[in-house]
């Protein structure tokens, strides 16, 4: 069917009201070709004569089919009143669209294309499919999740052990059995190199069972946990509860094993030999990283903990001590001459060696350090006028009690100075000669630091005897008097060697038999051994700390077995400690029969000797020298011999310090 011509054609026009007993005008056939207007005029194609009402265009009024209706007259609008809304049209009225139909253009009813389905019906049944599927997604959710409530989730295992399905108490008592052993094991720790055993329970580890199992969800799950428990497995790791006091004492007793102390490279001296130190690397347990990795280790899959450890590298390098090591020998080419206001001493070699050394310094290179306090103690007295020179305070016993004698400033030796020109004269191998700068001097202590000693009583005494009156006796009694009245403060450390110094002529000292290499020699100083033997009773008796102390070779019936020093230049020293909150006082005397040494201070113990007879006993041999510097020695057997030191407080031993001396057989040498 073709379209019509015009696209109003086929629109039904509304109906004009008719008046009762007219008839209803009737719309052309379709198709037929509409005639001239009622006035005459022609209308344009598909347009009907109709649309213009029964009046059509002409002027007749009457009524009629060909006379107009004329409507009666509307009553005038009044202001007050609103006008009547337009009316809508009936939807029954309304032309019917058919989607699709001619690009949407109105079609009379009738027309051959049918009214779609209700939207309505279409959207219940979507409706009603989402709704099948959310109940069927709820059951298979609800389902599982019923059976799943208040169990741990199925799939949920603890270092290999299957927890899942089973309430918290079930599990904890599965965890428990399962793994307690696991928790006991020693724990295997590498470190340096080295392994090491640690024990859980000792270093205060435990397996927290309930913290573990209170990471799995035991409550009703929720869809995703669901998928998870019936698709895959959950994989918990183990809560350990730790007792970070006692782990950290484990470390540290660990690190006491680990850690290694760096060394640093140095040269020193041995007599005027060069002994070189060489550098070490140190390590160091780093202490908090290991104590954690030893928590998060425990009850874990490794069956070997690595810990941290740190290398500490020494200052200066191998290299660097060896090339100090060559220069070291310059610098004891020979003595060095100290000059101060027309005075001069000499510095020996031996005393340069006692008091230098190399050290390393930030640069990494080595470093010549001198202790020139030490070194010039003993000859500082010849740069310095004794009357302008400083004195330390001490003490003099009148009557059995001590009273002070009050110290002074004066003038001495620029100790810091002299070491600095010390130091660059080795360095660059300069001129030995080095002017000594003076400074004013304050005494070691002040007269109040020396009334706060406690100095009040004579804490032991101890002499010893010899034949009058041999070279080795004026050497005793010089020695006593440099001594005599010296105060050592408390912790400070009284080197015979350093306070005393070298022995030489220039301080009253002569050649005398000494002991060397086995046999009996000539040596300025020959005899102090005999003081230092002394001294070492007094040490012994006053409860004082031993630091340093040699034997002789041979035994020497003057002195008592297992209780007596030898001392030389510049070793072997005899040091001793002052350990006590008090001073101590050196008082010393020497006659023509003995010598004496006592220390003043206050007392802290009663010491007894305990000696052991005297076991594997050596005889001696029989020998003889011609050489012009041959002395006789009197043959004597060695053996060992043990003393012991009994420290007693209230007449309660406190403690006992046992020391064993080996003594070897002296030759009996006779002289020819």
């Amino acid at each position: 069917m073709n379209p019509p011509t015009d696209p109003f054609e086929g629109v039904p026009l509304p109906s004009d009201p008719v008046p009762p007993g007219a008839r209803e005008p009737r719309l052309p056939p379709a198709g037929r070709q509409p005639g001239p207007s009622r006035n005459g005029s022609r209308l344009p194609p598909g347009v009907s004569s109709d649309i213009f009402g029964p009046t059509g265009l002409g002027g007749s009024s009457g009524p009629g089919r060909g006379s107009p209706v004329i409507p009666p007259a509307a009553d005038p609008p009044q202001p007050w009143q609103m006008p009547p809304p337009p009316e809508r049209p009936s939807p029954r009225d309304e032309p019917t669209l058919v989607p699709g139909g001619d690009g949407g253009f109105p079609r009379p009813e009738g027309s051959r294309f049918e009214e779609p389905p209700p939207r309505s019906r279409r959207g219940r049944r979507i409706f009603l499919i989402v709704l099948a599927v959310l109940f069927v997604a709820g059951l298979v959710y609800a389902v599982p999740a019923v059976v799943m409530s208040g169990k741990v989730l199925p799939g949920t295992t603890v270092r290999g052990v299957d927890i899942g399905g089973l309430t918290v108490t079930e599990a904890a008592d599965e965890l428990r059995e399962r793994l307690s052993a696991a928790a006991s094991e020693e724990m295997t720790l590498l470190a340096a190199g080295k392994r090491f055993t640690l024990d859980p329970d000792k270093a205060g580890l435990e397996f927290d069972v309930v913290a573990t199992i209170n990471q799995a969800p035991s409550g009703f799950p929720s869809p995703g946990q669901v998928w998870r428990a019936l698709t895959g497995t959950t994989e918990l790791d183990p809560e350990v509860s730790s007792d970070r006091e006692t782990l950290n004492g484990a470390v540290d007793d660990l690190a006491r094993k680990i850690d290694l102390k760096v060394r640093e490279g140095s040269v020193t001296f041995k007599g005027v030999e060069p002994v070189v130190v060489t550098p070490r690397d140190g390590r160091e347990l780093e202490r908090e990283a290991a104590a954690a990795a030893i928590e998060d280790a425990f009850l874990g899959p490794a069956r070997e903990v690595r810990l941290p450890v740190s290398v500490i590298k020494p200052k200066a390098s191998a290299a660097a001590v060896r090339k100090a090591a060559a220069g070291a020998s310059r610098a004891l080419s020979g003595p060095v001459t100290l000059t101060s206001s027309g005075r001069q001493v000499l510095l020996p070699v031996e005393t340069l060696a006692a008091h230098l050394s190399f050290e390393p310094d930030a640069s990494g290179d080595m470093r010549p350090v001198f202790d020139a306090g030490s070194a010039v103690a003993s000859v500082e007295k010849g740069l310095i006028d004794p009357a302008t020179a400083p004195r330390d305070p001490t003490f003099r016993i009148v009557g059995g009690e001590p009273r002070l004698v009050p110290g002074r400033k004066g003038k001495g030796i620029d100790d810091e100075r002299l070491a600095t020109d010390v130091a660059e004269m080795v360095r660059r191998d300069g001129d030995r000669t080095i002017p000594v700068a003076l400074t004013t001097v304050q005494p070691r202590m002040s007269d109040a630091e020396a009334r706060g000693l406690g100095i009040k009583e004579r804490i032991s005494q101890f002499t010893t005897f010899y034949d009058c009156c041999p070279p080795r006796v004026t050497n005793i009694k010089t020695i006593a008097r440099l001594l005599d009245g010296y105060l050592v403060k408390p912790g400070e450390t009284f080197s015979l060697n350093e306070i005393v110094g070298r022995r030489d002529t220039a301080r009253g000292f002569v050649p005398a038999p000494m002991i060397e290499g086995g046999r009996l020699v000539d040596s300025v100083g020959g005899g102090i051994s005999q003081f230092a033997t002394t001294m070492y009773n007094a040490v012994f008796f006053g409860g004082l700390e031993d630091v340093q102390h040699v034997a002789h070779e041979f035994y020497i019936p003057r002195y008592p077995a297992g209780r007596e020093s030898t001392v030389s230049w510049p070793q072997p020293d005899f040091r001793w400690k002052n350990d006590s909150p008090y001073g101590v006082l050196v008082k010393t005397s020497a006659d023509d029969r003995g010598v004496t040494v006592a220390f003043w201070s206050t007392k802290r113990y009663e010491i007894e000797s305990i000696s052991s007879e005297r076991y594997n006993v050596t005889p001696f041999e029989n020998a003889t020298d011609t050489g012009p510097d041959c002395i006789e020695m009197i043959g004597q057997q060695g053996f060992t011999i043990d003393v012991w030191r009994i420290f007693k407080q209230d007449g309660k031993e406190i403690k006992r310090v046992k020391k064993t001396t080996v003594y070897k057989p002296e030759t009996n040498l006779r002289c020819l």
